[in-house]
């Protein structure tokens, strides 16, 4: 499995990359191997402030729906617009184009919650 080492992790399988105030919000290469063949997404939580743990909106794939889950608290500003029409994109590169919600953070101290790649890769191994 791929655990890039930039990012930080949830034991939800959410993976988090900071820029500055932002940070982009996705699923792990673990998360969408298990969920199989990802056919679609629904996240209409654009606009609203949610707090950690927060579902920010569900995924659908061959073999279950599932929720999604913010890692920190923070604002959701912007939804990828590339999985409305291509969500198998979530399959094909999970850290790169298949991010699903930028937010924008209101507790940077909460990152330090977050599981680092080695413990994230101690959790799935």
């Amino acid at each position: 499995m791929n655990v890039p080492q930039d990012l930080k992790y949830t034991q939800d399988h959410e993976w988090i990359r900071v820029d500055g105030d932002f940070a982009f919000v996705g699923i792990t290469d673990f998360a969408q191997s298990n969920l199989g063949d990802i056919v679609f997404l629904e996240i209409e939580t654009v606009g609203e402030s949610l707090s950690k743990g927060e579902a920010f909106g569900n995924i659908e794939a061959v073999k279950a729906v599932e929720e999604l889950y913010m890692p920190v608290s923070g604002e959701v500003m912007e939804i990828n617009p590339v999985l409305e029409t291509s969500p198998e994109v979530v399959n094909k590169d999970p850290y790169g184009e298949g991010w699903m919600v930028k937010i924008k953070l209101s507790d940077s101290t909460e990152l330090d919650t977050l599981l680092t790649p080695d413990a994230y890769t101690t959790l799935i191994a």
